[in-house]
């Protein structure tokens, strides 16, 4: 098992990556903190958030990647975006149980449209934040810090207040 991680992971990391809608750093942030918040046994609303957050970058990326194929067609990224959350079911299905929380929508998935939400409004406010400094960052890795803000906040208070 470490043998193909380790080759999995020399694939990924010698690969040329061609989209850039979200930074790598971002998106290995996300990813990393979902991970480690789910094995210090965090509560699952705020889990969701950190999910819907990752899972709008891969999203990104996969409409950058047919963008690189040029493969266009109707309605194609909301089919991307929508295959995309089709990923919570893959990766919790035996992890969680049905607990319709708001109208019929399980809590689960409600906080990762949440953080997904979340994460989109960063990314704008990073481009209105950069377009009224001539174009420029204030700080290096501001679109960086400015997401993981806005989604540790998002994940205290769903954490501290959850429904």
């Amino acid at each position: 098992m470490k043998k193909l991680l380790a080759s999995l992971f020399g694939i990924f990391a010698t690969s040329n990556v061609f989209a850039n809608p979200a930074c790598a750093v971002c998106t290995v942030a996300i990813g990393a903190t979902l991970t480690i918040s789910r094995k210090l046994g965090v509560c699952d609303n705020a889990v969701a958030v950190w999910l819907g957050a990752f899972l709008v970058i891969m999203g990104y990326w996969l409409i950058k990647w047919f963008d690189k194929k040029n493969w266009h067609f109707f309605g194609r990224n909301l089919i991307l975006m929508l295959l995309s959350f089709s990923m919570i079911a893959a990766l919790y299905i035996h992890h969680l149980t049905y607990s319709p929380c708001f109208w019929i929508i399980d809590a689960f998935l409600f906080w990762a449209i949440v953080g997904g939400l979340v994460y989109i409004i960063s990314q704008k406010l990073y481009e209105y934040m950069k377009r009224r400094n001539n174009n420029h960052a204030h700080f290096p890795f501001e679109k960086v810090v400015l997401a993981l803000v806005m989604l540790l906040i998002v994940s205290w208070m769903v954490s501290k207040y959850a429904l």
